[in-house]
């Protein structure tokens, strides 16, 4: 096994690091998610983490980590015999994103289970994380299967495996720690409230602490187990701090003071149901222990706050996540300080905390930069760059000179939009497709490990055979040519490309804001969708790939916030371009299918660099995707009394649906003509009974 880098050799981070120690103090705080840019540390400080944990007494031979002193009646090794137990490391499991169901929860033998009748059952990552720390690299691209199988862990503190009638569980108590680069998306809303404390991280613009990564790293890579040594000493005062702390906990007292800042804070903040609060008040007795005292102060309640509410301050999938902290001291300082009690003698301080401040001598940071070394964090792709306002275009549509961006219109729920047919892409909740989740449509041979097994399809291939294979006894004789995999459908999540209008007719009566409040309503919808998303632009002289399709609808919904308008309508360059990124995604990820979203009024009066007529070329591009069997919708913004219906045309060039702006709205005139039909049509029927 290969050196790990020493925690206290991280240059900086230092709120970082406080989270991840407060949760080695008292690991019901509910661990921490890890925000932001890449090669900033995150992952080398969380593996880090685990050395500095105290050991963890278990059951020998138990594959389970029980407890001696209190094993766990359910046990799948139990049950256990009393007799003293064997200290062993905590341990540090990692997660991978592409994980299977059963590598995280376990398997069955399902075989021997049908052939045999015994519980024959492989732990999985949970089973091993029990009582340690489970970690997630890039949590935020967890699969949505994956992800309800860690919310039911967390919130039950078990972990149950069941197949056909067959049922296994096990105690799985972990810390959760997860890293995230918010430019490759967010995390769903349900998996983020699980997370105790979020920190945001950020490289440092001190070049002074910038040398210093670079040395420690390079020293690090040169001779691990040298490095590793000059820091050893570090080390164990840490170690031996937390363990004071875990010792100093339990008499850390709550006063009521503290009590209701915390309570004044969440509510101040408006934060959604009482989590916040219990997470806050296990935070801040974690930090007064840490800091070696025996009643928790304001400080601990602000620095509490800090931590715990900014991922819980979000309301939409495009607010930042964060804190106001003028707020938070006007909140605070309507309450008197707690009367400190007499505070035992501190415990000698960790390593870099003397002279910084701050409970336990760990600051915090006010949303300053933090620093750290970077090693094992692979460079993202880079996004496009912002789209540069251009010369003003003269003539066509209804503006020649380029407007100013205009501010999106209030965003709607929207009416679902899907690709026809039947997928095999990435999970996701938007078009049909065959996954391993869902509901059963069928069965076939397993091509590889089986996972979902079916039942009566195995029965039936097997019983034609037990006379020949000399079946006695009541049992089935059931071997693996008879095993059925279930087959299963689900949804899927697509790729969502936009293609906006951004021309000076739609500049005209000021649609742009409506427009921008459709196309994010899109977007917040292929959020909850969980699709991938891009945004071409066109207007001008061409057309650009404003967004390269990406995980994060952020990033969507900021670059279509400052997109100005203005010139003339390169319709048809603007579909080529779409059908140029669509072709290379395809090599990138030909089982994510597409689902291209036109904006416009149907206009097309440029051909850019192409040449010739602009409308023969607009029609000429929407029958090359149509020919491709390219799915998409035509969003007609077209208004006023008079209409020329361009965009229906283009819809039936590009053999797509068109729906106004009206239209698009989940709760729009014709869905509410068809629900009272519907209501109308039931009612006559009862009354005819």
């Amino acid at each position: 096994m290969s050196t790990p880098y020493p925690f206290t050799a991280v240059v900086g981070q230092t709120d970082l690091r406080l989270a991840l120690l407060l949760n080695a103090v008292s690991p019901a705080v509910g661990g921490v998610l890890v925000r932001g840019e890449k090669g900033t540390a995150k992952s080398t400080a969380v593996r880090a983490l685990s050395a500095l944990l105290p050991q963890v007494d278990v059951v020998p031979g138990c594959r389970f980590s029980c407890a001696p002193a209190a094993p766990d009646p359910a046990c799948p090794d139990g049950p256990h015999e009393p007799g003293p137990g064997a200290d062993r490391p905590a341990r540090m499991v990692e997660l991978p994103v592409g994980a299977s169901e059963d590598r995280l929860v376990g398997a069955l033998d399902i075989e021997r289970a049908l052939a045999e009748g015994v519980k024959a059952f492989e732990p999985g990552l949970l089973a091993d994380a029990h009582r340690g720390i489970l970690y997630v690299d890039e949590v935020n691209l967890l699969h949505d299967h994956l992800i309800d199988l860690l919310l039911d862990a967390a919130a039950m503190g078990a972990s149950y495996v069941e197949r056909e009638g067959v049922s296994v569980r096990h105690a799985a108590r972990f810390l959760l720690v997860g890293t995230m680069n918010p430019e490759e998306g967010e995390l769903r809303p349900q998996l983020l409230d699980r997370f105790g404390l979020t920190v945001e991280v950020a490289a440092s613009r001190e070049p002074r602490q910038r040398v210093e990564v670079v040395r420690r790293r390079l020293a690090y890579e040169d001779d691990p187990s040298g490095f590793a040594a000059r820091w050893a000493g570090d080390e164990s005062e840490v170690r031996a701090r937390v363990v004071a702390a875990r010792a100093l906990l339990p008499k850390v007292r709550l006063g009521d003071t503290a009590l209701l800042q915390i309570a004044a804070t969440c509510a101040g903040f408006e934060v959604d149901g009482m989590r916040a609060d219990i997470v806050m008040a296990r935070t801040a007795t974690a930090l007064a222990a840490w800091a070696g005292r025996t009643s928790v102060l304001k400080e601990d309640v602000r620095q509490a706050a800090l931590l715990a509410l900014p991922h819980r301050r979000r309301r939409n999938p495009f607010d930042a996540p964060g804190l106001d902290e003028d707020k938070l001291d006007e909140i605070l300082d309507g309450f008197p300080d707690e009367e400190p009690e007499p505070e035992p003698d501190p415990e000698p301080e960790g390593p870099d905390d003397g002279g910084d401040g701050g409970p336990g001598g760990v600051p915090p940071q006010a949303g300053g930069p933090e620093t750290g070394h970077a090693p094992e964090e692979t460079p993202a792709p880079q996004e496009a760059p912002e789209p540069q306002p251009s010369a003003p275009q003269q003539g066509g549509g209804a503006g020649g000179a380029e407007q100013a961006a205009v501010g999106a219109a209030e965003p709607f729920r929207t009416k679902m939009l899907s690709v026809p047919g039947l997928g095999e892409g990435a999970a996701g909740r938007r078009s049909r497709a065959r996954t391993a989740h869902g509901r059963t449509t069928g069965a076939q041979r397993p091509r590889g490990q089986l996972t979902k097994l079916h039942l009566a399809a195995t029965v039936h291939a097997a019983a034609p055979h037990q006379k020949a294979r000399g079946r006695a006894g009541r049992g089935l004789v059931v071997r693996r040519d008879d095993l059925r995999q279930a087959t299963r459908e689900g949804r899927e999540g697509n790729l969502v490309l936009f293609c906006v209008d951004a021309s000076g007719s739609m500049a005209a009566r000021q649609r742009m804001s409506a427009v921008k409040g459709a196309v994010l309503s899109l977007l917040l919808d292929a959020y909850q969708r969980r699709d991938k998303v891009g945004l071409i632009t066109f207007r001008g002289a061409d057309a650009e790939l404003a967004l390269p399709p990406t995980s994060s609808v952020d990033a969507a919904a900021a670059r279509l916030e400052k997109l100005p308008t203005g010139g003339r309508t390169p319709l048809g360059p603007g579909l080529l371009k779409a059908h140029e990124v669509l072709r290379i995604e395809r090599l990138r990820d030909p089982s994510r299918r597409p689902l291209l979203v036109v904006v416009t009024d149907g206009r097309a009066t440029s051909a850019g660099a192409v040449g010739g007529d602009p409308r023969e070329l607009s029609g000429r591009s929407a029958r090359l995707l149509a020919a491709e069997g390219i799915a998409s919708v035509v969003v007609d913004c077209e208004s006023g009394p008079v209409r020329l219906g361009l965009a229906g045309a283009l819809a039936a060039d590009l053999g797509a649906p068109a729906v106004t702006l009206d239209g698009l709205r989940a709760d729009s005139l014709a869905g509410l003509v068809k629900n009272v039909r519907t209501a109308v049509t039931h009612d006559s029927s009862r009354r005819a009974a």
